[in-house]
This record gives C-alpha cells, sequence and structure tokens, in this order.
C-alpha cells in the first residue's frame, strides 16, 4: 500500500487527540515556549475541524510540571539498564518460583495500538499467561461480550455518518453532550439541517444531551433491558420484523418469548412516554441507537447489550447507511487494545483465546516458546488476586486503579502489599504511582508516536509534535526492553513504531484467512516513509472489504454466518436498604478527564466545575437538612466521601449523581470509586459503577473556607479540594473545628511564614480574611467563615501575582467587571457576562449569545448551559 503525504500548514503536524473515543484529528505546532497552538483538523472524518474544551485546551497540558523524567527504583533515581535490569529480573524470578499465572499487567486505553501490542505479546506468547487486563474492562466489556455473542466478533457495525443520516438517534446511557461532545454536536448538527429529524435520550437524569432531545426517558436504574425487551415486543406486534433477514439470524422465537415475560413497569416510565418510543423506534427504519456508560457499567450489562442488538436484529435495521447499534467507546484507544487482544479474554487482531486453532496461528505467526491456554484474571479479579497473594508482581502502565477501580480503597491496599509493583506513567504524582517499587518514566501525548483507533473503527496516527523530555521513553520501547532481558531478544528488536505497525497489520491477514472481522493486511508492507504519512482509514482494509459497515447482508463471524439473539431475563442492580437508601451514579463532567493528570493541569479546564460535588434532588436536600453549597458525606461499607452539595432537579429523587475525577492528590475525600463495590456483570466481568446504594448525610463542618495562592497549598483540614487556576491555585476548605490561630494557619497553609499579611479578623463571627503581598503583588488569600464562603473567586484568582491593595474586599472593584464562573471554557466567557448579553435584550438566543461573546461557538458542548441561562436571566416582558 502506498500512501500519498498530505500538504498542511507549515510547522503543523497532524495528530489524533489523546481524550475520548471520538478520535478526533488535530493540527498542532510547537509555540517555542513548550506548549502547543492547537486546532482541529478540518480534513479528519472523526471531527471535521471540531474540538471539545478538553481537545482546545490540549496546548496548555504538555509542561514538564510534576512530570517522571527518570527511572526509579525504590525511591532513588537509576539508569535505564539498571531499571530494566530489576524489572526483568524480579518478573523472571516470580515467574520460575510461582509459575507465569503469578505475574500481571493491568494497562490502559492511553496506550497507542504498538504499546499495546507489544505488552500483549509479551504476556501471551512469551511469559505464557493472559493475565494481562486493561482499565477498558471498566467500560467496555460488556459491549465487547455483548457484540461476540451476537455477532460472533466484537464488531462496530456503522461509522459515524450514520448518527447524521438516521432519522431517529436514541442516545441510551450516553451524556453525549459532555462526554462525547463532537459527536454531539455533530447530531445537534444534523438535527437543525433536518428539524425532523428525532432524538430520544434514555437516561435516569437529566443532563445537558437532553437539550436537543425530542423524547427524555427518565429510565429506573438498571432497567434498560426491561425497556429494549419491551421494544422487541412491540416490534413483533407492530409487523416491524424482517422476515428476510431474520434468516440470517438464530433465537428469535426464544428472544421473543422471554422478552415477553418481562415486565415494562419496571422501567418506571409513565405509559404515554413508553407508548411513544415504542412507536417512533417501530415506525422508523432509519435508526441508530447509541448507547455507552451507563448500558455498559452494570451487573447486568452485556445483557443489557444483547436487548439492543436482539431489536436490530430483529428489524434487519443494521449495517445500512442511518441504521444499527452502536457503541461509543470512552478512551482514545479503548477500541485498539480490544484489537490487540488487551483484553485478558482475546488474542490479537479478534481471535479467540479459547480457540486453539487460533491460538496455534498466533503463537506460530509469533514463533513464540509458549502460549496462554486459558483466560487470564479480569481487573476486578486481578486485584483480588493481588490482595490474596496469587499475584506476586504487577505492571501498571498509564492507568491509577487505586482511584478508578471499585472498592478502591482495598485495590490500593492490595496494591500496597503487594511484593513487586511497577508503574510506567508520566508522573510520579498519582495514588498509584506512590505505591510502585519502581517507576518508569514514558512519553506523553504530544511526545509519542503510534496509531489510535476511534469508536467507528478510524484508525489514525498520533504522531509526536515536541522532544522527548529528560528521559522518558515510549512505552513499547521499554516494554521490548524488558523482554530482551527476559531472553526474548529476536522477537521483540523492532526499532520504530512502523515495524510493529506492520507486524501486526500481517497477523491481522492471518485473522482474517481465519474468519475474523479485524484483517489491516493490505498495509503489511507499509514502509516507514507511508507510516510517517498514514492518512485515517477505517478498517477493515485488505482485497475482501476495504471500509464500510458490516452485517447489512447478512453475514456473520459465528461458525454459521448467523447472528444470535438472545433471551433476556433483566436483573435489577444490587438492592438499597434503609441504612443504604439512596441510588449512586458515577460518571464524567465536561471539562475533566479521568484522574485529570492531564486535563487538571489546564486552568480553564478547571473554571466550569472546579470542586467534587454530589447532584441530589432537591426533595432529599430538604429531608437531609443540606443546603445549597453545604457539604455533604456519602458512605457504606466500602468507603466516605466528602462533597459539595449541588441540588438540582436533574437528579431523580431517592438518586445522586458524583464525578469519578478527583483523587487524593487533589482532593481530602472524593475518591468515588471507594464507594463501588466489586460487583461485576458475569460475562464481561465489567463492574457496575452506576448503581452502587449509599448514605447521605450533611457533613457538619464548624467553618469555610476559600483560599487563593501563587503556590502549592499545604492543607491541613478535614476537607479541602484543590485546582489549578492561571498563574497558581485555588482551594475550598472546610472544618469541624475553627483554628485559633486564623493567621497562623494561613501562614502555615501557604507557606509563607515571613511574607507580608493585611488581616480583618472578627473573632466572636468566625470570619477571617487574609492577604499576603510581596511589594504589592498578591501572594495568596484566604476567606473563612461559619457559612460557605461568598466571594469572586475567578476575579481572585485571577489577581494572584498582580498589584492588587483590595483583595481583602473579596470582589472586584468598579474599574474590574467580574466575569464570573466559566460557562464556556474554549472561550473563557463566564456567567456574569452572559448574564449582562441576556439583560441587555441584544442576545435571547443561543445562536445571539454565540455572535455577541463567542460562547457555544467553539466545541458547544456548553450551548444546553446557555440555554438554561438565557431562561434563566430573561427579563419578564411588560403586560400590554
Amino acid at each position: 500500500m502506498t500512501v500519498q503525504p498530505r500538504a498542511v500548514e507549515a510547522g503543523h503536524i497532524l495528530t489524533t487527540c489523546p481524550y475520548c473515543g471520538v478520535g478526533c484529528g488535530i493540527l498542532a505546532k510547537a509555540d517555542g515556549k513548550g506548549g502547543l497552538i492547537v486546532k482541529g483538523d478540518p480534513d479528519h472524518p472523526a471531527n471535521k475541524g471540531r474540538l471539545c474544551s478538553k481537545g482546545s485546551a490540549l496546548g496548555e497540558t504538555v509542561g514538564l510540571e510534576g512530570r517522571l523524567l527518570a527511572p526509579r527504583v525504590f525511591g532513588q533515581e537509576v539508569a535505564w539498564d539498571d531499571a530494566l535490569g530489576v524489572v526483568a529480573k524480579r518478573f523472571s524470578r516470580v515467574i520460575a518460583d510461582h509459575g507465569p499465572d503469578a505475574v500481571a499487567f493491568y494497562v490502559s486505553g492511553q496506550l497507542l495500538t504498538e504499546d499495546y501490542y507489544v505488552a500483549n505479546k509479551l504476556m501471551k506468547g512469551f511469559i505464557g499467561s493472559a493475565n494481562i487486563d486493561t482499565n477498558s474492562r471498566l467500560c467496555m466489556a460488556s459491549s465487547v461480550a455483548g457484540h461476540k455473542r451476537a455477532f460472533g466478533s466484537d464488531t462496530v457495525p456503522g461509522l459515524y455518518e450514520d448518527l447524521e443520516l438516521a432519522d431517529l438517534v436514541v442516545l441510551t446511557g450516553s451524556n453525549l453532550a459532555w462526554c462525547h461532545p463532537v459527536l454531539y454536536q455533530r447530531i445537534a448538527s444534523a438535527k437543525a439541517a433536518r428539524p425532523e429529524m428525532k432524538i430520544v435520550v434514555i437516561d435516569p437524569r437529566r443532563t445537558a444531551t437532553c437539550d436537543i432531545a425530542d423524547l427524555h426517558l427518565a429510565i429506573a436504574p438498571g432497567a434498560d433491558a426491561a425497556l429494549f425487551n419491551a421494544l422487541l415486543v412491540a416490534i413483533a406486534d407492530a409487523g416491524a420484523v424482517d422476515l428476510g433477514y431474520l434468516s440470517n439470524v438464530v433465537g428469535y422465537a426464544e428472544a421473543l418469548t422471554a422478552a415477553c415475560v418481562s415486565d415494562p413497569a419496571t422501567t418506571g416510565l409513565p405509559a404515554a412516554d413508553l407508548a411513544e418510543f415504542l412507536r417512533l423506534w417501530t415506525s422508523t427504519e432509519k435508526v441508530v441507537t447509541v448507547y455507552s456508560q451507563g448500558i455498559n457499567q452494570s451487573s447486568s450489562g452485556s445483557d443489557k447489550v444483547n436487548a439492543i442488538l436482539n431489536c436490530h436484529l430483529a428489524t434487519g435495521r443494521i449495517g445500512r447507511p442511518g441504521m444499527g447499534p452502536f457503541s461509543v467507546t470512552g478512551q482514545p484507544n479503548a477500541m485498539g487494545g480490544r484489537e490487540v487482544g488487551g483484553l485478558a479474554n482475546m488474542l490479537a487482531c479478534h481471535l479467540d483465546l479459547e480457540n486453539q486453532a487460533h491460538r496455534d496461528a498466533v503463537q506460530g505467526f509469533w514463533a513464540s516458546p509458549t502460549m496462554a491456554q486459558k483466560p487470564g484474571l479480569k481487573a476486578v479479579d486481578m486485584f483480588r488476586g493481588v490482595a490474596d497473594g496469587t499475584i506476586k508482581a504487577i505492571w501498571i502502565i498509564h492507568t491509577n486503579p487505586a482511584v478508578t477501580m471499585p472498592d478502591a480503597d482495598a485495590v490500593a491496599a492490595a496494591v500496597k502489599a503487594c511484593p513487586f509493583v511497577v508503574v510506567s506513567d508520566i508522573t510520579a504524582e498519582t495514588d498509584t504511582a506512590r505505591l510502585a517499587h519502581v517507576l518508569l518514566p514514558a512519553t506523553a501525548w504530544g511526545e509519542k508516536d503510534g496509531s489510535v483507533t476511534n469508536s467507528d473503527r478510524t484508525i489514525s496516527r498520533q504522531r509526536s509534535i515536541l522532544p522527548r523530555p529528560g528521559k522518558a521513553r515510549p512505552d513499547w520501547w521499554i516494554l521490548a526492553q524488558v523482554a530482551r532481558r527476559m531472553g526474548h531478544g529476536q522477537a521483540f528488536a523492532w526499532e520504530t513504531e512502523a515495524e510493529i505497525f506492520a507486524e501486526y497489520a500481517a497477523l491481522s491477514g492471518i485473522a482474517g484467512a481465519l474468519g475474523g472481522d479485524f484483517d489491516i493486511s493490505d498495509l503489511a508492507s507499509l514502509s516507514g516513509a507511508d507510516y510517517d504519512a498514514l492518512a485515517p482509514f477505517t478498517w477493515p482494509q485488505n482485497p475482501r472489504q476495504r471500509g464500510g459497515r458490516f452485517f447489512g447482508t447478512g453475514r456473520f463471524h459465528t461458525p454459521d454466518a448467523r447472528a444470535r439473539m438472545l433471551p433476556i431475563t433483566p436483573r435489577a442492580p444490587q438492592l438499597l436498604t434503609l441504612e443504604h437508601p439512596f441510588r449512586l451514579n458515577t460518571g464524567r463532567i465536561r471539562d475533566q478527564w479521568h484522574t485529570m493528570t492531564r486535563s487538571g493541569k489546564s486552568p480553564r479546564l478547571s473554571q466550569h466545575l472546579a470542586e467534587p460535588f454530589v447532584e441530589i434532588h432537591p426533595a432529599d436536600a430538604t429531608s437531609l437538612n443540606i443546603r445549597p453549597d453545604d457539604l455533604v458525606v456519602l458512605s457504606n461499607g466500602h468507603g466516605r466521601c466528602i462533597l459539595r452539595a449541588l441540588i438540582s432537579q436533574n437528579a431523580p429523587p431517592g438518586q445522586v449523581f458524583a464525578p469519578m475525577h478527583w483523587t487524593a492528590e487533589n482532593a481530602s475525600a472524593a475518591r468515588i470509586d471507594t464507594l463501588v463495590p466489586g460487583i461485576v456483570d458475569p460475562i464481561s466481568g465489567q463492574p457496575e459503577s452506576k448503581a452502587a446504594a449509599v448514605a447521605a448525610a450533611l457533613y457538619p463542618a464548624q467553618w469555610f473556607g476559600f483560599a487563593v495562592s501563587a503556590t502549592p497549598l499545604q492543607p491541613q483540614s478535614d476537607y479541602w479540594a484543590r485546582a489549578r487556576v492561571p498563574g497558581g491555585w485555588r482551594m475550598e476548605l472546610a472544618g469541624l473545628h475553627a483554628p485559633e490561630d486564623w493567621t497562623a494557619y494561613a501562614r502555615a497553609l501557604f507557606g509563607l511564614a515571613e511574607a507580608e499579611a493585611a488581616t480583618v479578623i472578627d473573632t466572636k463571627r468566625g470570619l477571617a480574611r487574609i492577604a499576603f503581598h510581596a511589594e504589592g503583588r498578591l501572594l495568596a488569600a484566604l476567606f473563612a467563615g461559619p457559612e460557605p464562603v461568598a466571594v469572586a473567586r475567578d476575579h481572585l484568582a485571577s489577581r494572584l501575582n498582580e498589584p492588587e491593595t483590595a483583595a481583602l474586599a473579596g470582589r472586584p472593584r468598579a474599574d474590574l467587571p467580574d466575569p464570573g464562573a466559566t460557562v464556556c471554557a474554549c472561550l473563557n466567557v463566564g456567567i456574569n457576562t452572559i448574564r449582562a448579553a441576556i439583560q441587555s435584550g441584544h442576545a435571547l438566543t443561543v445562536a445571539a449569545l454565540g455572535e455577541a461573546l463567542g460562547a457555544g461557538t467553539s466545541c458547544g458542548s456548553c450551548r444546553p448551559e446557555l440555554a438554561g441561562l438565557l431562561t434563566r436571566f430573561k427579563l419578564p416582558e411588560a403586560a400590554e
């Protein structure tokens, strides 16, 4: 295959965003100051020039502050050769003494495909164990299981353009506006162009995605299978079954029988809403059902996926333009990890680990001395194996299981007690990295080369823009060097990423010959120059098929080439109790990513929601005596978190929502997965992350505080949460006992023992305002009182390192307008600026706000919030 290089603007490099699974193309250019200038690639098929707030802010996240720049062994910096030798010897010794299943790799959807391929090859083909799993287990494993059960392969049938071609888009278990903003904008634009297009959102919460919905189904938690069973019955009753297509399907009668005994009432939906959804779906041929974590992160996630697939198979609405089920992935290369066999129950190139012919084919291709014969430990079981001593050495790569795994406190304790822990990462400042015996410095996005696969099977190149800092090295190189030191040098002798990709492509040709879906063997002879110039393409790429959709012709990757419909019996999540009466839903917020090791570096991404929070319904808040901005304790037998109350009608009664981003690095008690038990889907092994039973109570703080500082803060309070701001940090604080000496407390908090202090302290009322200056410049300020502190937070943060004599006022002078809390992170437009534009009468629509202020015109993910502010701030019209 010959690749034609694409011309780009001088100095710009084509690469791919490292955040969600949309896989947006980026044009990036070094700014000469250690940062990047970033914009969307208008020619990339995924985003066509669009970027979300996170992608737009990538240039702010590539600084070297906090980076791990040299290998460390038992806390001491060492040379690479020494570190690699220690890792190879310790793993080899454990394998010799206890067998290959005594070691494990826990890897990440942040890895590039080439990295993933090397890790999988080393573990399964040369160590001889399948104990390699990935954090994608936590987000997409149920989709993998559902695909394989129905199609015989883990195949996404459709393409992104189907979202725009459909006449009905169903979004279930997906807050697309915040979690996949560019796809949301593609759908929103399609609906604007074709207003007759219908959109249904299925979610217990009212989310930003509901802004474009014609119908919002506030389903009961865990009832998705019951809903899609009801749909299957409605399909049969409406005569919408495609009998011709059904000849390519096995199991229809059994699936329908099971669906008929399922109770639609368990969905908790009003009868009229349910009937309207069933009418829309059954009467619309071009329908796409988009699903994500709300479906997958369940103890019955695989069955929920198959309940959705059943409906598309019964109607033949799959693999044709504008129709089909569509799983949107959470991570930038979760799909690539699935393709290379990065899960404990898979082989490379979508081959089956439990198929002897597949194992023999892969072992023969690799010329490996051994091959894993059975599935390895999936993520939850892997860390249970670490806890009970079954796993004696573990290598954790680019992920933070001490925060993100269910029962996170138990996982952290297990990692801490493990005899040998290796962590490869870009920073030593994560909850997991602090537990490692060996730390290996890896290259970050912007420094590394390779490929990634997005949610619609588009493979794109990720290219280096910045030089490798310090002694940081690519992950594939680190893994290959360890493999060489374990005696496998010939099989891991690559010199470039291009050589790994070519080997992988060649192996995919063998998979294709065995009947597999993943075959990119057209690229097996790709030269280094062609790899460097490789443009985005959709797999497969082979003489039989190049790109396009799957299953429209009715041929599948099962032994008889027919799809499988499964009988689904809905299962409820864990029961609530009198002690734990609330259902906890967890997820992402708009401007942050995973545990914020990258996105948390950007001041503008921290301005929208700067503090861990719990969304709670007003009736529940009233019953618990919780007021706006109070602190709330969530607890159960697994963990305890302290979060800021966000009282909102968006949360249904009896349910609470909390984001998963905060760690011990940036908050005192907000590791939300400490509350999530290790209950898993029996098929996929994916944890139930959206249905934990918890208690909620008011945190009885005796004082609250807000601080800004030009230097890192050193909190010694019961509650704290920090975030980056331009020129420093901001921090929320609270405690059960007020300090006796506020000035001394502030000096210790800021590390300013000698700085000039200006104070206003009212001991009787419990109020304190303290500001520190140097030569008239504001260094830090603390505001404290017995109630949540009301000051102009963004204004105070903007005054750090600036001449400021009025900091103690807590608000801007008349000549310094306060834009207020950030709403549009892309263009840094605050709520006060938006309110003024609305109340002026000149910006009374979302489009008009965009024209006047720019808000909502970049990634567009703030447009639902802008619509809400229009309703909130519009002045009432005078009566005639």
